[in-house]
């Protein structure tokens, strides 16, 4: 879902599209979690029930379909495309509809392997549960979601009369089927602008009222919970006449943590990057990156100048990461830790200039990291600021080999040669 701006004419619509495989610091829920909360809030959702084993998976087809002749088996990964993705057992297809006697077989087949889709790099996830659902029979598909849009300073309702595929795609080809409705951050969502969507949505079927409770309620799970994107793809009709939100993404703003702890209790850290998730235990800005040279800096707009100029060099970086304007030495020696966790990284450049940060609390890192981590790559230091002379002297007496730079462009290019040798 990654590249909505242009098609869908206004730059803020782009939040339901490209973003879903940008590593934003943001809560991230499985469907079948999600399909939990929505029914919390009485959106109308499929029966259903997650399951890790096939102990779990007999029970669920015994006591909560019990007759249903079909299921869907769906894989639960944190990434878009599951229905079209391949295990690397070889299964194709991370969604099945099966009778219910095949239910064990092809969930046994999912669990606990890795599921490879357009989102998730060739490296895959591995999927630790399947979420099986009733076989629902849908007349109609549509589109729905609620963003944050930058433009209308407030939620962004996007509606559109067709559905079941890309939002990318239905740009492209039903421009004029896509409805954009604001809603005032301060009075909520109206009668008027409930009906706006439904309208756009253009159900054939369901009953209008019905329809616009349910487009009120998906607006207050938005509101209460502190959603970034809430996206229905499909918001389907059902044949006795019900919108349902067949399938959902939810994702929540994570400085909202505090108070929507129930929420955030659902993280799955499996499905994170463990390198993001290390350095958010030790409160660190992290982004992994599929370059070769590793970045330690502080302070976030230096951070990404130091990565383009490793691009201006020839290099590409293997990461972001912003240490900040305080941060300790131990954070130094885990930030270093998490850098040589990655086979990719070649080389190291570190770029402080030291305000806040003080130079030589990062050189007492670097030398303690060096102790605990075996340093095989080549580390090119920039230190600039408070206490620089300290920790000049601090990295000359520990007896390191490290390359030191006189400026950030002097570093970015030893870096890259640094590389290449």
């Amino acid at each position: 879902m990654r590249g909505l701006v242009n098609k869908l004419v206004s730059r803020s619509l782009s939040v339901a599209g490209k973003w879903q495989n940008q590593q934003l610091r943001r809560l991230n829920i499985h469907e079948y979690q999600g399909a939990e909360l929505m029914g919390k809030y009485g959106v109308n959702v499929p029966k259903g029930v997650a399951v890790s084993s096939l102990d779990e998976v007999k029970k669920a087809i015994e006591q909560v379909f019990p007759n249903e002749s079909e299921l869907v088996v769906k894989s639960q990964i944190l990434a878009g495309g599951r229905g079209l993705g391949t295990f690397k057992s070889g299964l194709k297809g991370g969604v099945h509809i099966v009778n219910r006697d095949q239910v064990q077989d092809i969930s046994g087949k999912m669990l606990g392997q890795v599921l490879v889709t357009k989102q998730t790099g060739s490296q895959g996830k591995v999927v630790s549960k399947v979420y099986l659902c009733e076989k629902l029979s849908l007349v109609n598909e549509m589109y729905f979601s609620i963003i944050l849009d930058r433009k209308s300073a407030g939620p962004l309702i996007i509606a559109c009369k067709k559905g079941g595929t890309s939002i990318e795609d239905l740009a492209e080809k039903f421009p004029d089927m896509i409805i954009k409705v604001p809603i005032d951050v301060f009075a909520g969502i109206t009668d008027e602008d409930a009906a706006k969507v439904v309208d756009g949505l253009a159900p054939k079927a369901a009953d209008r009222k019905d329809s616009i409770e349910q487009v009120k309620k998906l607006y207050e799970l938005f509101r209460k919970t502190d959603c970034t994107m809430l996206e229905i793809n499909p918001l389907a009709e059902t044949s006795t006449n019900q919108l349902v939100a067949a399938d959902a993404k939810l994702n929540f703003d994570d400085n909202a943590a505090f108070r929507q702890k129930e929420i955030f209790a659902l993280r799955d850290p499996t499905q994170e990057d463990p390198r993001e998730v290390a350095a958010a235990k030790v409160d660190l800005n992290y982004i992994g990156l599929d370059g070769e040279i590793g970045c330690m800096v502080n302070g976030a707009g230096l951070a990404m100048a130091t990565m383009d100029i490793i691009k201006l060099h020839g290099g590409t970086p293997a990461n972001f990461l912003d240490v900040g304007g305080n941060a300790s030495e131990h954070q130094v020696v885990e930030a270093f830790k998490i850098l040589t966790s990655d086979d990719k990284v070649k080389a190291i450049l570190v770029n402080i200039f030291g305000g806040i940060m003080k130079c030589d609390v990062i050189a007492s890192g670097i030398v303690n990291a060096a102790k605990e981590v075996s340093l095989k790559v080549p580390v090119v230091v920039r230190l600039e600021g408070t206490n620089v002379e300290q920790g000049k002297r601090i990295l000359k007496e520990s007896g390191m080999k490290l390359i030191t730079a006189d400026d950030l462009d002097d570093a970015a290019e030893k870096a890259v040669k640094a590389l290449a040798n």
